[in-house]
């Protein structure tokens, strides 16, 4: 059973943190953050999961008052330390970080992507828990980025889209980048351009696959909504093709819900996406080809998506300056050799949280040259396990009382 350090108010006093320390065996390593706006973050205790990965705890202080925060630096120089996405098993699925870490024995790990929490707009339709950008696990392609108007979350800064990742190349070096789906179906009455892979939301017009990776969520969500209005109507022309084997097994009117076996794809077609599966009858023989292409060379072997707040060593234009709140966020630094992971803690004192363009500020100070934002709120979550525990402590304390189930988060890992 997962050990987990919330459920009590969170002390904004040297004596609690100092309290925290002693629990854990960890160090105490620097004094409280005097008063500012926002202050450089002072560490307060210190950790080693493992080889390689380092925790810390940090205080600093903002015009709102005191934040507390929780930072992972993971050394991807350390041949024995690596990164990749914990997930569920499938794309349409959520479960909390701690269990997830559990599952695949991650030395520590955080919450990851937004994702598909709410379905109201649409009555009937049930949320599918997806998230919203791209997710490569162990070097699989799992999903694509829905189109922008259909995400969760706060407003995108200028220049960023559903389809920014971060993630860990084939070259073991860490980077934020783009994943983009390119993929057709080819059919014997033409070929199709392929617009969505394991999505809650597939573009207008469009045809979506669904692959065993999406688990056993109902589809008929991937019709509603447009590219630029998640909250309008659920389509009125559907049609859903059952590909087997490379071969139509089966078609139906609307999309369904239910596992997809192995070797065998789901096309989910919307108004001219639609028109076009309906043509197709049962034995027609199909091939589908699709991949996510990266800006840069060298293929990912890990990513989740989340939007940029830092580029180049310098905060993006535009990020907001107004909303506070408890966040998780994910840089690069040193290279790509250095990797960050940092959960704002969601104790009653410190709710206020960072603004955007804080959160840019304190990852530049810890030496991010690249970063980008990830889920917050309840779901922001971090986990450790101490060496030699067979199970993970959740550090933070979660916001909403409870860790929030997520669909993937970001999981460290050691080889002994």
């Amino acid at each position: 059973m997962t050990r987990r350090i919330y459920g009590g108010r969170a002390r904004a006093t040297v004596a609690v943190i100092t309290a925290w320390a002693a629990l854990f065996g960890v160090e105490l390593t620097g004094a409280r953050a005097a008063q500012g706006a926002p202050t450089d973050p002072q560490f307060i205790t210190r950790s080693a999961p493992a080889p390689g990965v380092k925790y810390e705890g940090f205080t600093l202080s903002t015009p709102r008052g005191d934040a507390y925060g929780h930072l992972l630096t993971v050394d991807l120089g350390n041949p024995r330390v690596g990164l990749d996405l914990v997930y569920p098993g499938a794309v349409g699925a959520r479960a909390p970080v701690s269990r997830l870490a559990d599952a695949r024995g991650a030395v520590a790990a955080v919450n990851g992507d937004f994702f598909h929490l709410t379905e109201t707009q649409h009555p009937g339709v049930q949320a599918t828990g997806a998230p919203v950008g791209p997710a490569v696990a162990g070097g699989q392609r799992l999903k694509a980025a829905v189109p922008d108007g259909q995400r969760f979350g706060p407003a995108l800064p200028p220049g960023t889209g559903t389809e920014n990742v971060i993630g860990i190349g084939m070259n073991r070096r860490a980077r934020v980048d783009r994943l983009s789906l390119r993929g057709t179906v080819r059919t014997p009455r033409g070929t199709l351009p392929l617009r969505g892979l394991n999505q809650y939301a597939v573009a207008v017009g469009g045809v979506g696959a669904f692959t065993t990776d999406w688990g056993t969520t109902s589809r008929v969500r991937a019709t509603c909504g447009t590219d630029t209005d998640r909250a309008a109507p659920c389509s009125t022309e559907t049609y859903e093709v059952t590909v087997r084997k490379g071969r139509v097994a089966k078609v139906s009117e609307t999309p369904g819900q239910g596992r997809i076996a192995p070797k065998t794809v789901v096309l989910v077609g919307r108004e001219a996406g639609a028109r076009a599966l309906r043509k197709l009858r049962v034995g027609d023989r199909i091939h589908l080809g699709y991949r996510l292409v990266a800006t840069e060379r060298v293929p990912l072997a890990f990513a989740v998506g989340g939007f940029p707040i830092v580029r180049k060593g310098r905060p993006l234009d535009g990020l907001d300056q107004r909303t506070a709140a408890v966040r998780t966020c994910a840089g690069v630094g040193a290279g790509g050799r250095r990797f960050y992971l940092l959960v704002l803690d969601g104790g009653p004192e410190y709710r206020s949280g960072l603004t955007m363009s804080e959160l840019a500020e304190v990852m530049r100070r810890f030496g991010a040259r690249d970063a980008v934002n990830l889920d917050g709120g309840g779901s922001s979550t971090l986990v450790t396990r101490d060496p030699g525990s067979a199970e993970v402590t959740v550090r933070n304390h979660p916001s909403a009382g409870a860790e929030r189930p997520v669909p993937n988060g970001i999981g460290v890992f050691t080889r002994t």
